[in-house]
């Protein structure tokens, strides 16, 4: 059967992973999962996965998930140029470094931001208030700072002159941000110039390609999500 990859563009992990495989050239089947359909919640999915999480690869009969995993589990199957984790004792832990920090720093307040900003007046019908806005945004502000200062520096890429699965997995997480309407690169020209050098560097049609959903996402209405799943989101982020 080959490797098979289920994956929902929205999602910033799925579209490192999407992005990984294509601009590496690793053959894949495209498995979509509509997450606001609540694809990721049926049986047929949980055979897959038993977390119901996208992404997920399928190899033949083994299964994985997280997308980390998968992409360093791709990484090293295909194994792709070196420079994307680097064989190097100190680049490979400059990678890693990055990877461990990131999950409750750069996702976590670039997903607050994306779903205060979308989802949350969407759900409420209320208009989202500038006090909250505000607060989840300078908490955004904190960790790009501590992203510029401790991680990029003034390298071209987090773990030196080429790219690595760090930038690429840093730099799908802020796009969710940018398609919710807040240009977090507007005022940061340093953040701006690797941007781009890592947009070049997977290729600039892929990487517009895999965003186009998230870029979008302005248009998102109530009556796409399931009924399941709206009163579940809205009830989660009222608690925030």
């Amino acid at each position: 059967m080959g490797l098979e990859l289920y994956l929902d563009l929205l999602s910033q992990p799925c579209r490192a992973v999407y992005i990984f495989a294509r601009s590496n050239n690793i053959p894949f089947e495209f498995k979509r999962v509509q997450l606001m359909k609540g694809q990721h919640k049926t049986e047929e999915f949980r055979k897959v996965n038993v977390l119901m999480k996208v992404p997920a690869l399928k190899d033949d009969s083994f299964t994985l998930a997280e997308s980390i995993a998968i992409l360093l589990y791709l990484a090293q199957k295909f194994k792709t140029p070196d420079h994307w984790y680097p064989s190097d004792l100190q680049k490979r832990a400059r990678v890693n470094e990055y990877l461990s920090w990131q999950h409750a720093n750069i996702r976590v307040k670039g997903s607050k931001v994306f779903l205060t900003k979308v989802l949350l007046p969407l759900l409420t019908g209320q208009p989202l208030s500038a006090e909250k806005l505000e607060f989840v945004i300078e908490d955004l502000n904190v960790v790009l700072k501590q992203f510029e200062e401790k991680f990029l520096q003034d390298k071209p890429f987090i773990a030196g002159s080429e790219i690595s699965l760090a930038d690429l997995v840093a730099l799908v997480e802020l796009m969710q941000p940018v398609g919710a309407g807040y240009n977090l690169f507007e005022e940061r020209p340093k953040l701006a110039e690797w941007r781009r050098r890592v947009e070049e560097a997977v290729g600039k049609e892929l990487f517009q390609e895999a965003h186009e959903g998230i870029m979008n996402i302005k248009n998102l209405t109530a009556d796409q999500f399931a009924p399941e799943l709206l009163e579940n989101f809205k009830q989660q982020l009222l608690k925030q």
